[in-house]
């Protein structure tokens, strides 16, 4: 059989992935050796919002001690769904665990999405919103927050159609860093649509939805292990359901989607969460101390944030450019290129000599 050449292969294809851009991830710091002065050990990662504190100690004891990799997880994943439930206030049924939650987002958009269906989504946000719905094949319908980055309740109703399927708000939000109000939440969980509330950065703010998941059928709710508990790398997060959502996505879901050794690192950090919860404190401290010195620069306006990053307007000089600038110095941040946010950085909130190192950095480049 003749082979087929490599441009022909596209005709078979998905007409809608043909152009399709993927996502723009963080900069690996292991990319950079060679390409800037800077070891890679020296370099200052606080681009992507990880935990620059690592994980629960009680993690690597409960890895290396482990030793049925062979076997299998729990597809059901109860030992683990329980152990939320606790964590949560919310029984087990209402649970369902995934290979990151960016992993849950498909799936609530493989459920609810046909070819055509509309998803509202408040830009600026988490960029994977409009990634995954385009995968999945639906139409991003993107709702503009007003000059201060709040959600504008009125044009999300104004937006709404018999096409609509899903309104995902990020609460906080990325990058922005803002809380959405709960009577703002209630009043979009009001139009009846499925509401997906991103609570990534939850325990970075204490404020939630999720026991309402228990009095609406139609609001969701996803939380994340990578930021406060430190296990980004092991991609394990859950989202709280209405128990018919709940049942269905556990259905579609690949079987064993959450490794072993993420079930295990999660259920160890569950049994720590004083610990971790004084390493969340540190970080808000230093927050608050990373925005405190940020103001000092005439140049930088910072956003007040609510998670464990902070969002900042570049008043003078090219945000990219400045991007650039600190890798170069061996510092990463982040840069967003798209339109709405071509004038800011976001910086995430690293140890406290990461932020000195920072702070004398932008000293001296100056605005």
């Amino acid at each position: 059989m003749a082979l087929i050449p490599a441009k022909g292969i596209e005709k078979f294809i998905r007409s809608d992935l043909l152009g399709f851009g993927g996502y723009s991830a963080h900069t690996s710091p292991e990319t950079l050796e060679g390409k800037i002065d800077i070891p890679v050990d020296n370099i200052i990662k606080i681009d992507a919002n990880e935990n620059v504190y690592g994980c629960s100690r009680r993690v690597n004891q409960a890895l290396a001690n482990y030793h049925d990799y062979n076997i299998y997880p729990d597809n059901g994943q109860m030992l683990f769904r329980e152990a939320l439930a606790g964590y949560t206030g919310v029984t087990a049924e209402h649970i369902v665990a995934g290979s990151g939650s960016n992993q849950l987002i498909d799936l609530i958009l493989r459920l609810l999405i046909d070819k055509g269906d509309e998803v509202i989504n408040c830009i600026p946000t988490f960029g994977i919103y409009r990634f995954s719905t385009k995968l999945c094949g639906g139409n991003i319908i993107d709702v503009s927050r007003d000059e201060k980055f709040a959600v504008n309740v009125n044009a999300v109703k104004a937006a709404v159609n018999e096409k609509t399927k899903l309104i995902i708000l990020a609460n906080p939000n990325n990058p922005t860093g803002m809380l959405t109000p709960k009577k703002d939440i209630l009043e979009l969980a009001d139009i009846g649509v499925p509401v997906l509330i991103d609570e990534a950065y939850y325990e970075f703010c204490g404020e939630t939805v999720a026991p309402l998941v228990t009095r609406y059928q139609n609001l969701m709710v996803l939380r994340t292990f990578s930021k406060w508990m430190g296990l980004a790398g092991l991609r394990v997060g859950y989202g709280l359901f209405p128990p018919v959502i709940a049942d269905y996505l556990l259905r579609i879901k690949i079987p064993y989607n959450v490794n072993l050794a993420a079930l295990i690192a999660a259920q160890e950090s569950l049994k720590d969460i004083d610990y971790l919860m004084n390493r969340v404190k540190v970080i808000i401290s230093e927050r608050e101390r990373l925005f405190a010195e940020l103001e000092k620069l005439e140049w930088l306006e910072p956003l007040p944030s609510q998670a464990n990053f902070i969002l900042c307007l570049v008043v003078k000089g090219n945000a990219k450019e400045l991007k650039q600038k600190l890798q170069n110095r061996g510092i990463l941040v982040r840069y967003f290129d798209e339109p709405v946010l071509k004038k800011y950085i976001r910086f995430s909130v690293g140890k406290p000599e990461h932020t000195d190192a920072l702070i004398k950095v932008l000293h001296e480049i100056g605005g």
